[in-house]
């Protein structure tokens, strides 16, 4: 039987803490894409349409490198979140003081295969 090739998806600055996306990614990797989309589908965290979006993503990607692949019959290879840049502000304390804010992104990388 022959290797199938891994067709990838990167979706890079999205606004949402990295720690809370790998909740969402956790849950669908090793999954079949099928079965993916639908455990998205009924999950309520803000990151899942994103990673819902970049799965479809990866699935058309698929779809327009080779014309003979079986999309019932992908799978997620690989899923992580890596942590992009981070936007620091400040916010005034009481008596002079500030403390700082870290308005974090991330990095979410799909593979299917």
């Amino acid at each position: 039987m022959a290797e199938q090739s891994l067709y990838t998806a990167v979706a890079k600055k999205v606004h949402i803490a990295p720690r809370k996306v790998r909740l969402v990614v956790d849950l669908i990797r090793g999954k079949n894409v099928v079965q993916a989309l639908g455990i998205l589908d009924a999950t309520s965290k803000r990151a899942s349409p994103i990673v819902k979006t970049l799965l479809k993503s990866a699935i058309a990607n698929a779809e327009q490198r080779d014309e003979n692949v079986d999309v019932d019959n992908l799978k997620i290879k690989r899923a992580f979140v890596d942590a992009g840049r981070t936007l620091h502000r400040w916010r005034p304390r009481a008596m002079g003081r500030a403390t700082p804010i870290r308005k974090r992104s991330s990095r979410i990388t799909l593979g299917v295969g």
